[in-house]
């Protein structure tokens, strides 16, 4: 919400606080408080409004002067009740007794009489403000003036699409001919009859309207009839069914119909009629489905085209093809053609080593590509071309470029940001802090998008999951790409954002004073108020502006090593909420006390920096919500740590005790590092987590076990109701209770890691399990009951055993059938020892196996290798690691598998390792394989 409202969405219910009877305010600052909600709330719907504006249509100048203002006033009235509540709140007395407890409490009364006579004197300088803002709003009339169109309409701009010249379809033919194919199923004249839709989908200017357009070129002559229709972000149905029936052949005077009428009369008009239908650039479930009312069903063997940006909107069709970017030679070809008329261009050497760079930073983009090259072509012959190649390059992605090919550009992407809401606008523009082609974790994103109140809570949802929502949202819509997944869980772990993109939220970003980027590149004309400054790059110029800069304001600063020696002193930034010091090694003990006294933060990252302990002093950070201090040497906090009441997320490597009264930090839901439970704290430790009944993640290391403590780790993992992630080690007992009230109550459980334990048997309670998709265990043997618990847990999509010995006097293998239904499991991975045997029906929905065994043992124990993967119908993947003494032994092993694996009718893929000595190589080996 923060680009289009400013603070005001976070302000409102502060004020709302300060109403409270615990911070005893006057009658009169009461009620100017309750003016300052009204206002606020008007202010606010008149931001939204204002944001809502078209893009071919923005409002006028005065009115974002306006707007500029009213947002800077929010931010100034939030740091003002911030500073009142720090100042009231974060500083209590100790509970002292005696004429020295007297004292020290009628100071307090006096400190805070004054503090309560300074806020009020705060508010009414703020309402006077305020109506000098809406004063000065009416005077000018400012609602009353609209602003002219300040370039080419978007549908301007969307024909050069339409009607691209034939040179420029470089790159398309291939894909072209694939969509053809899919289109038509091979001519299968049974397939032909039924009705099709295909979606092509992906983000602006990768060229969907150009391939469709040729597709539909191709095909029209195959149908009785045809369209090619836009939809846009705001779609008038009226006039769209009017275009689509026009283009269809008919010609009726349809002038005032409406659009229910319009549906009728399309699909009376192609009853029984095969037609082929384009419909461009969609942008939302519901204009899809109106527009398929109109698309009757006839069973005449027609076809439909969709474009999208959205692929939820995509995945409405029957099929979705993902449009690919131009490879690397396409790439060049398109480039040449543009820049120099022809596709092949030999170069300077000077010039290669930049003409290469742009390419790369253009990653196959054909609009990126046509409009570098078309601002580069109009300077040929004018400027030095190496000197000129050279800038162009370092200003892609900085938002700075303002040729008309680039504003053009930014045109056309412009179009995904406004469809976005006010929530999503202001992540996006978040990415500007990161440099170019970084790849940003995602996790690490999302905390700080909660640091800087970026995360509106919502119902049955922690805030870290709305941020995953918003992450999922952002690649949905193409804004970012996912870079990377989590193997297990296959959420995305590493996003990136495209330049071409990057370069219009810098741009957006400047425009709006949202961050301010100091890179030794981007550097522009600073706002009076910077509220975000990202610290990348050192030089000569960028001391000086940092030297003139004021901090009082800001309110978010990232620095990167490189640029470490910028950051100025830290008492300079009274108001400041997210401070990232990740990465940068000079970062020491001294300054984390500094740190300590920015009594207003939210996000702290101290990642990878050279801290060795937690100050005393970190008590002061009461609205702390965020601490990073993995890689790092602290391995223990301070007994003031427990103050932090509002902390959620703490990130480490691990800690050797927890402070008494741990569980006194009821906010807490995640705690990302190892926890090493020894025997003399292991029962108050585990007291105290088992308090942090809104925990979501845990990782426990049990240094010393002896099995004493068994029913304090069920007492605790019982009231842990909120529990998600669980990984425990050096656990070496059974998870069994014979009271039902220590039976642990993990329904919101997802992923349960235990491999670094040793249990006798899975427990029975893990079958009602219902939420838990991730499992893995070591176990001392495998038996009938522990495979009937496991394919009882409803939603288990991976599953990894670990076995260390095979079961005294058992001969016969275990046998998995569809008795054990492991209704979802897709992967499963067994290390040590394999006594089972598949049989048909079982694991109907694996797909992924893994299997490290003694080859020696195995064949002693049941005298062959028949494990019966002929029967695992879904499967895909076999990947095979085995411990053997002679060399036969290993191939009559590969053999028999091999055989097995060529009889499944799904014809899986099968990878056999190198040998392997133990299960904790097998682990290791396996995790670089599959």
């Amino acid at each position: 919400m923060e680009v289009v409202t400013g603070a005001i969405s976070t302000l409102l219910p502060k004020l709302g606080d300060l109403l409270m009877d615990e911070y005893k305010l006057q009658t009169s600052v009461r009620g100017d408080i309750t003016f300052l909600m009204d206002e606020l709330e008007s202010i606010q719907a008149a931001l939204l409004k204002v944001s809502e504006a078209s893009i071919d249509e923005p409002p006028d100048i005065q009115v974002k002067l306006w707007a500029k203002e009213v947002k800077e006033l929010s931010y100034d009235i939030e740091d003002r009740v911030d500073t009142f509540t720090v100042r009231v709140d974060g500083h209590a007395p100790r509970q002292l007794h005696g004429l020295r407890g007297f004292v020290d409490r009628s100071v307090n009364l006096l400190k805070k009489a004054e503090i309560r006579h300074d806020i009020g004197m705060d508010i009414k300088d703020i309402k006077r403000r305020i109506k000098e803002v809406g004063e000065r709003r009416d005077r000018y009339k400012i609602d009353s003036v609209s602003m002219k169109p300040v370039g080419p309409s978007v549908h301007s701009l969307r024909l050069s699409a339409l009607y691209r010249k034939a040179a420029e379809l470089i790159g398309t033919e291939e894909k072209s001919d694939y969509l053809v194919k899919e289109l038509m199923d091979g001519c299968d004249v049974s397939k032909l009859q039924l009705q099709k839709t295909v979606s092509i989908v992906g983000f602006g200017g990768l060229g969907k309207t150009t391939l469709a357009k040729l597709v539909y070129e191709k095909l029209k002559v195959q149908f009785h009839c045809g369209a090619f229709v836009s939809v846009s972000l705001n779609p008038n149905m009226i006039s769209l069914f009017k275009n689509m029936l026009h283009q269809l052949g008919n010609y009726k005077n349809v002038a005032t119909w409406e659009e229910a009428q319009l549906i009728d009369e399309i699909r009376e008009f192609l009853r029984n009629k095969r037609y082929l239908i384009v419909i461009d650039d969609i942008w939302s479930k519901s204009a899809w489905e109106t527009i398929q009312y109109a698309l009757i069903e006839n069973e005449c063997g027609s076809r439909v085209i969709t474009t999208t940006r959205i692929l939820d909107v995509a995945k409405c069709a029957d099929s979705i093809y993902e449009l690919p970017r131009l490879t690397p030679a396409d790439s060049r070809k398109l480039f040449n053609i543009r820049i120099f008329g022809t596709e092949k261009k030999s170069l300077p050497k000077e010039l290669e080593e930049v003409y290469n760079n742009i390419l790369k930073k253009c990653a196959g983009v054909p609009l990126a590509i046509i409009t570098v090259a078309s601002m580069l072509a109009s300077k040929m012959g004018k400027e030095n071309t190496y000197k000129y190649w050279s800038k162009v390059f370092r200003t892609m992605g900085s938002g700075l470029e303002d040729s008309l090919d680039i504003k053009d550009m930014r045109r056309i992407l412009l179009i995904s940001y406004y469809e976005l809401p006010p929530h999503l606008k202001t992540c996006l523009l978040y990415l500007s802090l990161f440099p170019e082609d970084s790849e940003v974790s995602t996790e690490y994103l999302i905390w700080q998008w909660v640091g800087e109140g970026f995360v509106l809570k919502e119902q049955g949802k922690t805030i870290y999951e709305v941020g995953q929502d918003y992450v999922d949202q952002l690649i949905n819509r193409s804004m970012i790409e996912a870079a990377d997944f989590d193997r297990d869980s296959n959420k995305v772990s590493y996003c990136r954002i495209h330049d071409m993109l990057l370069d219009l939220v810098t741009c957006l970003s400047n425009d709006d004073g949202f961050q301010t980027t100091l890179d030794g590149q981007r550097t522009t004309c600073l706002p009076n108020r910077i509220r975000r400054l990202s610290l990348q790059t050192s030089n000569e110029e960028d001391v000086k502006l940092v030297s003139t800069m004021s901090m009082s304001h800001m309110r978010s600063l990232t620095v990167f090593e490189a640029a470490f020696n910028l950051l100025p002193a830290l008492s300079n930034f009274p108001v400041l909420r997210v401070l990232d010091l990740s990465g940068c090694r000079q970062v020491g003990n001294h300054h984390f006390k500094d740190i300590c006294n920015l009594f207003n933060l939210r996000f702290l990252g101290l990642w990878l920096t050279s801290i060795t302990e937690i100050p005393e002093e970190i008590g002061n950070l009461q609205f702390l919500q965020v601490l990073d201090i993995s890689c790092t040497k602290v391995n223990e906090v301070p007994a003031t740590f427990v103050q932090l009441r509002q902390l959620v997320c703490l990130r480490f490597d691990y800690l050797k005790r927890l402070p008494k009264r741990f569980g006194d930090l009821k906010s807490l839901e995640r705690l990302e590092g190892k926890i090493y439970l020894k025997r003399l704290w292991e029962k108050i430790d585990l007291y105290e987590l088992g308090r942090l009944t809104e925990l979501r993640c845990v990782h426990l290391n049990f240094n010393e076990w002896d099995g004493s403590n068994k029913n304090h780790i069920l007492q605790f993992l019982s009231n842990l109701v909120c529990l998600e992630d669980l990984k425990i080690s050096g656990y070496n007992g059974d998870f069994g209770s014979q009271r039902d009230r220590l039976s642990p109550r993990l329904q919101q459980i997802q992923d349960i890691r235990m491999m670094g334990c040793l249990i006798p048997a899975v427990p029975s309670w893990m079958s009602s399990l219902s939420a838990l998709s991730i499992l893995s265990m070591a176990l001392l043997t495998i038996g009938e009951q522990d495979l009937h618990v496991l394919g009882s847990i409803p939603s288990l999509s991976h599953l990894e055993i670990s076995v260390k010995k095979p079961t005294r006097g058992r001969n016969k293998r275990l046998v998995i059938s569809n008795v054990y239904p492991f209704l979802f499991l897709t992967k499963f991975k067994v290390y040590g020892t394999m006594e089972a045997v598949f049989l048909q029906g079982a694991m109907e929905k694996l797909q992924t196996l893994f299997l490290n065994f003694e080859v020696e043992k195995t064949m002693d124990q049941f005298g062959d290798l028949d494990f019966g993967l002929e029967n695992l119908s879904s499967l895909v993947h076999v990947a095979v690691d085995m411990n053997y003494r002679i060399f036969k032994d290993r191939k009559a092993a590969e053999t028999a598998i091999q055989k097995a694996v060529d009889m499944n009718p799904n014809k899986p893929t099968l990878k056999f390792g190198k040998e392997i000595h133990s299960v904790t190589e097998a682990i290791q080996e396996e995790d670089k394989s599959i």
